[in-house]
């Protein structure tokens, strides 16, 4: 493209903080013009207040890309506020006439940023969007009818037919930058807590360089058994890439060209690579969900079950947020979640059917709290996934598909592992009874120092009549369906 050269270049990272695979940085870089890489802290930057997770790795990931920008020559500016009045503030005060950006497809931020590059334009300021997050632009993937694909299996094989790889790129080694612009600092926002100190069991490197670390270990260990892996709680199975994708600390395409890479050298099954790949599909699948049908970040996707006799519970509630359910499974995974900021993909599904069929709690709520503690969390994925658990979402599971959080434990964590590890006051107990203690006998329990009630809860709720509660409300919104 032509372009002044006299006028500097904006890169406005977003959700793309990394150097390598960069289409703006690249581009920018091409221009021979001044380069002013920007990042704005708006709190609204996905359409919502970012979770408290997400801010303590917002925090690292910013500091290891301005480290990285610093080493090339251009120094990170950093502004917080409405984003477009201090992208404006920026232009005023560099001359810059060109605004590069990775574009965001969440529904709110889309609308946002089409808002911005107009009034731009009007101003004689050129504002150019690139997709650097996505294997395809959401919108891009259609059936033979023009429609969006509603179901994740067709829509899988077609993305990959559609999807354009582009070449790997490390990034430019040096930026023509400059010095003087007037920033922030990362330190001014208060992004890590203080008080209390709850991430201090948070054990995940943030940035660039954790991102790649991440994918060697994942290549070199996990993805070798991944289809069965992943399912198992208590072993190192999944890519913990989650974050690393979300925040754009590396391109989706590095992640599956490399999985794809170690099965032609031979050095992973070639249908485990592929079934990585298919899951970093589902992330797109939600992704495009949620661009192209932006009501479900609030309503259910199939409106029906907007009409589900939701249960008013803050106790069932606070109790499952805490991990003290009296679940074993269940509980186990909500203590990971607030000590590590992470859940296992299987216990996700766990705890999320326990609150919404268990204890019929909406899934919004339980949609909000992740979106709070989880470091990965990601719109599109945490609202599909929820409602793909509570039945009402776009090829989701059935509703009447409940966990049984006992069976479930018995089968993905049949020693018990996980469980202890995450509730040591049940450490004692046997493999027979470590996921339903309250069916152990008196003599059992006091054995291995439990009291229940007072060392560990019991049962908060009776699973097979909250299983039929469960099943008693789908029919409920089921008759209201068939008399409209």
């Amino acid at each position: 493209m032509a372009n002044d050269t006299s006028a500097p270049v904006i890169v406005w990272f977003r959700r793309d903080l990394r150097i390598a695979d960069n289409p703006t940085l690249t581009e920018a870089a091409a221009t021979g013009a001044t380069v002013i890489p920007l990042y704005i802290h708006d709190d609204q930057l996905d359409g919502r207040p970012m979770g408290a997770a997400s801010r303590w790795w917002l925090d690292k990931s910013l500091r290891a890309l301005a480290a990285d920008l610093k080493d090339r020559g251009a120094p990170l500016v950093l502004r917080a506020g409405d984003a477009e009045a201090a992208l404006r503030s920026v232009i005023d005060e560099t001359g810059a006439k060109t605004v590069l950006m990775n574009r965001m497809f969440e529904p709110a931020a889309w609308e946002r940023d089409a808002d911005i590059a107009q009034g731009l334009k009007a101003d004689g300021v050129t504002c150019r969007g690139f997709n650097g997050t996505m294997l395809a632009r959401p919108g891009s993937v259609r059936t033979g009818q023009d429609a969006p694909y509603k179901v994740f299996t067709p829509f899988l094989k077609a993305l990959l037919q559609v999807a354009e790889e582009p070449a790997p790129r490390d990034g430019p080694r040096t930026l023509n930058g400059v010095e003087g612009i007037k920033t922030e600092t990362i330190d001014d926002w208060g992004l890590h807590p203080t008080g209390p100190a709850w991430s201090e069991g948070f054990d995940w490197a943030p940035g660039e360089t954790g991102a790649r670390e991440a994918l060697s270990r994942f290549l070199t260990g996990p993805l070798k058994a991944y289809g069965d892996g992943r399912d198992i709680p208590g072993d190192d199975g999944t890519s913990r890439l989650s974050p690393h994708l979300h925040f754009g600390e590396i391109s989706p395409w590095r992640a599956v060209r490399a999985a794809r890479q170690a099965a032609g050298d031979g050095r992973v099954p070639a249908q485990q690579a592929e079934k990585f790949v298919s899951e970093i599909g589902w992330r797109e699948f939600s992704t495009h969900l949620l661009h192209q049908f932006p009501y479900m970040a609030a309503r259910a996707f199939r409106p029906e079950f907007d009409a589900m006799a939701w249960r008013d519970d803050p106790r069932g509630l606070e109790a499952w947020k805490r991990g003290m359910t009296g679940y074993p499974i269940v509980d186990a995974g909500m203590r990971q979640l607030w000590a590590t900021g992470w859940m296992h993909n299987r216990v996700r599904m766990i705890v999320a059917s326990f609150l919404i069929k268990d204890l019929l709690i909406d899934w919004r709520e339980g949609e909000a709290w992740f979106w709070d503690t989880l470091v990965d969390a990601d719109m599109g994925n945490n609202i599909q996934n929820w409602q793909w658990v509570a039945g009402s979402g776009a090829d989701a599971a059935p509703y009447f598909r409940i966990f049984n959080p006992v069976t479930q434990g018995e089968k993905f964590d049949g020693d018990g592992g996980y469980v202890r590890r995450w509730i040591p006051e049940l450490a004692r107990l046997s493999n027979r009874w470590i996921h339903a203690p309250w069916t152990a006998p008196a003599e059992v329990l006091g054995a291995a120092g439990i009291r229940l009630g007072r060392d560990y809860p019991a049962p908060i709720v009776d699973h097979a009549r909250a299983r039929q509660r469960a099943l008693d409300a789908l029919e409920a919104i089921k008759s209201a369906r068939d008399k409209d």
